[in-house]
């Protein structure tokens, strides 16, 4: 096991050393107009851009939302961890060659679209921009905050096309869009330095799951192709022991986190109607499916062991069972259900159909039903409790 100074220093080197991407292409669209310019924060004034930002980048720095004193170098410059633009996909059984039945992959679907993103690539590029079920979403993954989250990417009419910044803010990717090189916040999806600066993208529903889950559900769906261009080393893990719940964050410089949960718990997050809940992993493991009311609505969140974790062994397929959690919500057909994690299967109280963790009926009465995904995601404890401080930790 690494100790937590050896450990930050490994993840040093790696980010130090990523090769810098290919040139931008040269067919980037101009800037929007004035008009796509939204209604700005208040902005922050006296304040120097971050170091070598402006020889990087285009950005109208005078406008941000955030004090640039809280944003850091990770240490790739822009573009130095390459987004992929238009990846290629491959079949299921194609992918299965390469993929490990527990190996966790982020399931994006789209009507009858069911894409697979191994963590194994998106480990090593953070950002995949592309069109699901004729959406043009990007997916991305900030392995520092353990953070996979998926976005719309039309912005007032307009599609952007999403980068690395190479920058973090409390240890969380900064994106960047090559139409405006605006400055974005992978866990907020919040504009926070340049013409866009207040604009909020759109979540859409993302879920890190196993692969063998992914290829039983969807033997027709679509896999992120390794061949993306780039020499990558796809299966290594350069964050090794990252989520050690010993170590610190790396590179982390926020509010203090609360104590209620190590920095580094893992933890399933949903904010809805204005209420934040926080349901830890360690909890769910317990208890396999939480009931509970967010917002004024009823959902719950599933557990289920069988998915491993990417930071922590030498392969991102080798690492410890952690499980998944995804949440839904519990109205279904006029009805309100509740669940129970009985013997390893996952029932509803007032039918006993048994589900499993994509919200799919599996047998019983509701057989073929599908509950409604919500918006959650997956973070370690610090970085959803630096963002979203009025957090409730959910408590069976």
């Amino acid at each position: 096991m690494k100790t937590p100074a050896k450990f930050a220093f490994a993840v040093f080197l790696f980010l130090s050393a990523c090769a810098p991407a290919a040139p931008v292409p040269t067919d980037v669209p101009p800037s929007p107009e004035k008009s796509l310019t939204p209604t700005l924060l208040p902005l922050l004034s006296g304040e120097s851009p971050p170091a070598r930002a402006e020889s990087e980048f285009k950005t109208d720095f005078r406008k941000h939302s955030v004090p640039y004193s809280e944003i850091l170098s990770g240490g790739p410059p822009k573009d130095g961890i390459p987004a992929l633009k238009d990846p290629q996909f491959v079949s299921v059984s194609e992918a299965d060659a390469w993929l490990k039945p527990a190996e966790p992959v982020i399931l994006v679907q789209v009507g009858d679209d069911a894409r697979a993103y191994p963590i194994q690539i998106l480990i090593w590029h953070e950002i995949a921009n592309n069109t699901v079920g004729g959406e043009p979403l990007v997916v991305t993954f900030c392995p520092l905050c353990n953070t996979a989250i998926a976005f719309k990417r039309t912005v007032n009419g307009q599609v952007l096309d999403f980068g690395t910044t190479g920058r973090l803010r409390y240890s969380n990717l900064i994106m960047y869009d090559r139409q405006t090189e605006t400055w974005w916040q992978q866990a907020t999806g919040e504009a926070i330095a340049g013409e866009l600066t207040g604009t909020r993208l759109e979540f859409f529903p993302a879920a890190i799951i196993s692969w063998e889950d992914f290829k039983a559900s969807y033997p027709q769906g679509e896999v992120l192709s390794r061949e993306t261009g780039y020499p990558r080393d796809y299966g290594h893990n350069p964050y090794i022991g990252y989520d050690d719940v010993n170590n610190p964050p790396f590179l982390y410089q926020g509010p203090a986190t609360p104590d209620q949960l190590p920095p580094v718990a893992r933890v399933l997050t949903i904010d809805l109607n204005g209420e934040a809940v926080a349901y830890p992993y360690a909890m769910l493991e317990q208890i396999g499916a939480a009931n509970d009311t967010v917002g004024g609505e009823a959902v719950v969140i599933i557990w289920q062991p069988g998915t491993v974790s990417p930071l922590d062994g030498a392969t991102t397929a080798n690492g410890r069972d952690v499980g998944t959690a995804a949440a839904f919500s519990r109205q279904l057909d006029g009805q309100t259900l509740s669940f129970t994690f009985i013997e390893g299967k996952i029932l509803d109280d007032q039918t006993k159909s048994e589900w499993n963790i994509l919200g799919q009926g599996m047998a019983g009465e509701l057989k073929g039903k599908q509950l409604t995904p919500l918006i959650s995601i997956n973070h370690f404890w610090f970085s959803w409790a630096a963002f979203k401080p009025e957090t409730r930790i959910y408590q069976p």
